[in-house]
């Protein structure tokens, strides 16, 4: 049986389009693989900005209770 040429034409041109479907969605993959990592940095970052920032809160309300309990007993100098 005879090879038909429009069905091996048909044939390479899906395959064409196959292919470049493929690399397209290997380079989408890519910058969202790269997108992720970066978000994955920032959030990192941020986790440590946090924790920064809650041990100053801790260190000054601490200083805040240590202030206060001084005070306490303490009269006011009368004028």
């Amino acid at each position: 049986m005879p090879e038909d040429p429009i069905a091996h034409s048909e044939l390479a041109a899906l395959t064409r389009r196959f292919e470049e479907v493929a690399e397209k969605h290997d380079r989408e993959f890519g910058i969202i693989k790269s997108d992720l990592t970066a978000v994955r940095l920032q959030v990192g970052n941020l986790d440590q900005k946090v924790e920064a920032l809650s041990s100053k809160i801790d260190r000054n309300q601490a200083q805040i209770i240590e202030l206060l309990t001084q005070l306490v007993g303490q009269r006011p100098a009368a004028d």
